[in-house]
């Protein structure tokens, strides 16, 4: 429901003639948290961890993943960045402008906590998600191996 609101927001300001929030920082930052629920907290969890986790078993005739105690230990990082991130509006937020790569934002904007614990949660997010295509993987190698079958 955030992505979507925040999608319809983009929408909003992109049709509108002139400016409709009335600062381009505030476009900035909308795009870019936009960019990160929908890919760090929508797509990824959802395609990798759920879908990924639940069809890649029965598309192979498994009875679980290689390894079903990676699917939970991945999912909880997924609700531990969340916090992480909800977390991170405290302050004055992130305010990472258009990126979060410290080399290309202002070094003003990344002397808080909120930018530190919005970095840690993405990072978190990654971990979930190689650890997620490591099971898919293995689970698909293991297959084949248990069916005779080479790469």
């Amino acid at each position: 429901l955030v992505g979507f609101s925040l999608s319809g927001v983009i929408r909003l300001e992109l049709m509108s003639s002139g400016t409709w929030l009335g600062s381009e920082s505030l476009y900035n930052m909308i795009v870019t948290s936009h960019a990160i629920m929908m890919v760090f907290f929508l797509v990824m969890p959802l395609f990798l961890g759920a879908l990924g986790n639940m069809l890649t078993p029965m598309m192979l005739n498994l009875k679980d993943m290689v390894f079903p105690r990676m699917n939970n230990l991945s999912m909880l990082m997924v609700y531990v960045a969340l916090g992480l991130f909800c977390y991170s509006m405290t302050q004055e937020g992130p305010q990472a402008g258009w990126t979060y790569y410290p080399p290309l934002s202002s070094s003003s904007f990344s002397g808080n906590v909120s930018f530190d614990l919005s970095i840690l949660s993405l990072h978190l997010l990654g971990v979930s998600s190689i650890f997620n295509s490591l099971n898919i993987l293995s689970s698909v190698i293991y297959s084949l191996n248990q069916n005779n079958l080479k790469l």
